[in-house]
């Protein structure tokens, strides 16, 4: 067992994908000439009638505080699966979600209570820094690396839930950077064990619209009636809003209280809320967003597995691709104006991490990867 190494120290940041305005202009890059394969959102951009709605928000008003109408909005979404208001809080992107459950569970925990948490590794860095930050420790269970896939041992996570008694116990679920999925069982043993262990299980689902196999694993309805799961959903990559953050979580009343107690007044800006509005009453997008997510994962599939290139199973909106030098691929890569994610933050600097965006710039990718191989 070891910790997760996507901060390098506790105090160090973790590490995210995007592009970062300091390295273009370190390159003499301008953005609108470049592609952003290093994040993983909707490859189709935001819904129709978010522009205008942004355009219509009135900037001398504050927003809601409470976030009552998408909040409302986002139960009446998952109604079928026994989701009301009470089960729901928005936030500033689902990681301030994230940085919420550390404060209320670990940094807010008695003395004599646990000041631990789970992580099932190699995973989503703030997981590991929100711990850290909060003041408290973290237990890892690394993935078995095999020959095509990346794999946890559930019955082993289960035991370490058994003996550290961890207060949270956090699975990305498909998982970022590995694409893996755990299925629904699985998900239910580890619930069961953190309810044991007086603990929360936080499945964060963050691109879990985006894959194929959304209907089989989502476990909204799960953490609906479970009172030791919270189920976190990120609207900025369903629907493409990266530049205005936007998240969700579900879980029981009193889960949602005791975050909501601590999310400052009006973390979830104006536009946000208007733009969410829209995105999740657009019943069609999602499943547009999944066909195009198909059809490009099987270009870069292909067109990577010609050159010799390992792709990983993926169930997510991102293609984990074993590469070599993954550092050295990225910087070739980024003068072209064309960024994808060092893995090395993972423990994985041998992979690259590749967001799935429409086929032609797919295309460009793998062109100029082919040409750094045959140099």
């Amino acid at each position: 067992m070891q910790n997760d190494h996507n901060t390098t120290e506790s105090t160090a940041r973790p590490v995210h994908g995007g592009i970062k305005e300091a390295e273009l202009r370190a390159l003499g890059l301008r953005l609108e000439d470049c592609l952003d394969f290093s994040a993983s959102v909707s490859p189709l951009g935001p819904p129709d009638g978010v522009a205008e709605a942004i355009a219509g928000v009135d900037l001398s008003s504050y927003p809601d505080p409470h976030c009552l109408a998408l909040t409302e909005a986002i139960a009446t979404h998952h109604g079928r699966d026994g989701v009301d208001a009470g089960n729901v809080i928005v936030g500033n992107g689902s990681t301030e979600i994230i940085h919420l459950l550390t404060r209320a569970y670990i940094e807010q925990m008695p003395a004599d209570g646990s000041r631990s948490a789970l992580l099932l590794t190699p995973t989503y860095g703030e997981y590991d820094g929100a711990v850290r930050i909060s003041g408290g420790k973290v237990h890892a269970l690394p993935a078995t690396r095999g020959c095509r896939e990346f794999t946890w041992d559930t019955d082993s996570a289960v035991r370490l839930i058994s003996s550290h008694g961890p207060a949270l116990t956090f699975v990305c679920n498909p998982n970022n950077p590995t694409g893996a999925l755990i299925t629904l069982p699985d998900i239910e043993s580890l619930a069961d064990a953190m309810h044991v262990a007086g603990g929360l299980l936080v499945l964060d689902e963050a691109y879990i619209n985006l894959s194929d196999r959304w209907a089989e694993a989502g476990a909204i309805a799960l953490a609906a009636r479970h009172s030791s799961i919270v189920v976190l959903r990120s609207m900025t990559k369903d629907y493409a809003l990266t530049a205005l953050r936007l998240g969700y979580g579900i879980a029981a009343p009193a889960v949602i209280a005791r975050l909501q107690a601590l999310q400052p007044d009006w973390s979830v800006n104006g536009l946000a809320q208007a733009a969410g509005m829209v995105a999740i009453a657009d019943q069609e997008y999602l499943a547009r967003a999944r066909r195009a997510v198909a059809v490009s994962r099987e270009c870069v599939v292909e067109r990577l597995g010609a050159l010799g290139i390992q792709c990983y199973p993926t169930a997510a909106n991102f293609i984990l691709a074993r590469v070599g030098d993954a550092p050295e691929l990225r910087d070739r890569l980024a003068l072209q104006g064309l960024f994808v994610r060092d893995c090395t933050s993972f423990g994985l600097p041998d992979c690259i991490r590749i967001g799935l965006r429409p086929v032609d710039d797919c295309v460009r990718l793998t062109d100029a990867i082919a040409e750094l191989i045959d140099r």
